[in-house]
């Protein structure tokens, strides 16, 4: 009678081993995870597949045709693309406000849904980019920013500050997402090491980008309408306001399609936000408007432009008082104190919904065309998005919000179950 020997220790697996063979596993679940779906999910994958190779067609177009495409000229050189890349910049650091209760005041509630903010910070950063080459017109000369190939022009120039900020957010977002979604995925706890401190330090690059890029406007000194100290604390304060609305409205269809319970008290917190930042906005506009409008000076006609016309030239007029219209809406229905009440859902929606669109106006057309029209010749060129560009933007917008479905859909099993870390 033969007996069966124990297997020697030389033949058990060793954790780093039974770690790597567990990566293909990790790779395949997240994969199945991502395309598979509802009827609804996979209605909503095509429409925006669909909308991004439209997009990607007309940038093919305007390669090879040229700028010219576009209705930007020598007097308003930056346009829709630009107005996008500001606004997607705050919406990037936005996500920070997921951050903040969770790691700083240890909200747990927040801490097992702050994937959601990380993860909208990431496909915010890649659209953000898609849109600097989108405005390039000859993406192929990018590599005059690369270090050591071209001249990066650091640290003199601003624009190479955007590019370090941009890029090094993108990478820690990375990271912290990639290791809880792979630690949470295995069952273990994550090590707060290998995390925590890059959480720390994303909640202050969070707000760098958005103060680079403020700074890359008003230090524009041949650009008076940009020339103000506000605009940077305007940049974050809108921000904190498009940025967790989007965070509410993705929560809720969450809530809704996936069946993801304990988003109550996060979108409470985040919404008790938005109450504070969105007056915090309006009250840095209002300054912003008395001393244009109350001092006067030789520098107002950039802003009589924006909200009035100037010389019979009103092409801003619409959206800026749409802007208003929705942003002080949106106040109002944020300081109702009965809009947490879950019969009041919609309402919420649509609040967040008018803030964002709102912030998107403000900080886009509102922010960027005003700074050229009158031009330094003090000539009045209009500029409205050409077709093409629409097509262009449409399109980006499609692949972000493609990445950002993707990523949720991936993380849903962490979102149903939540580890304890």
């Amino acid at each position: 009678m033969s007996s069966v020997s124990a297997p020697s220790p030389t033949n058990q697996p060793s954790e780093t081993t039974s770690h790597i063979s567990s990566y293909p596993k990790f790779i395949g679940r997240s994969l199945w995870l991502a395309t598979e779906g509802s009827l609804g999910f996979y209605a909503w994958m095509t429409m925006l597949t669909a909308l991004f190779l439209v997009g990607a067609n007309a940038w093919a177009n305007q390669v090879a045709g040229g700028m010219i495409g576009t209705n930007m000229t020598d007097q308003v050189s930056w346009g829709l693309y630009i107005a996008n890349f500001t606004f997607m910049v705050g919406l990037a650091a936005g996500g920070v406000m997921m951050v903040i209760p969770a790691y700083l005041y240890h909200d747990r509630k927040m801490h097992d849904v702050v994937i959601i903010g990380e993860l909208l910070a990431i496909a915010a950063i890649v659209m953000c980019l898609m849109f600097v080459v989108a405005d390039l017109g000859r993406p192929d000369r990018f590599w005059h920013l690369l270090p050591g190939i071209g001249k990066f022009n650091f640290p003199i120039s601003m624009l190479t500050w955007d590019v370090i900020v941009l890029n090094g957010y993108l990478l820690l977002n990375l990271h912290i997402c990639g290791y809880l979604l792979y630690m949470r995925f295995l069952g273990r706890k994550p090590n707060p090491v290998w995390y925590i401190p890059f959480v720390m330090v994303s909640i202050v690059w969070a707000i760098s980008i958005h103060t680079v890029t403020a700074f890359l406007y008003c230090g524009l000194g041949g650009r008076p309408f940009w020339n103000t100290a506000l605009l940077a604390p305007r940049f974050l304060a809108s921000a904190f306001v498009s940025g967790p609305a989007f965070i509410i409205v993705a929560m809720v269809l969450i809530k809704r399609l996936a069946g993801v319970g304990g988003l109550d008290q996060p979108i409470a917190t985040l919404t008790k936000i938005i109450r504070v930042t969105i007056l915090v906005n309006l009250l840095m506009v209002a300054s912003e408007l008395f001393t244009e409008f109350y001092t006067g000076g030789s520098h107002v006609s950039a802003a009589k432009y924006l909200f009035f016309g100037l010389h019979g030239k009103t092409a801003l007029v619409p959206w800026t008082w749409t802007a208003i219209g929705l942003n002080v809406t949106a106040a109002l229905l944020f300081l109702w104190p009965g809009l947490l009440q879950f019969r009041w859902r919609p309402l919420l929606v649509a609040a967040c919904c008018m803030a964002f669109v709102g912030a998107w106006i403000e900080k886009g057309m509102g922010l960027i065309i005003p700074g050229f029209v009158p031009s330094t010749l003090h000539e009045i060129v209009e500029y409205v998005p050409s077709q093409l560009e629409w097509k262009v933007t449409v399109g980006i917008w499609a692949f972000g919000l493609m990445i950002f479905t993707i990523a949720i859909k991936t993380a849903l099993p962490t979102l149903k179950h939540p580890a304890e870390h």
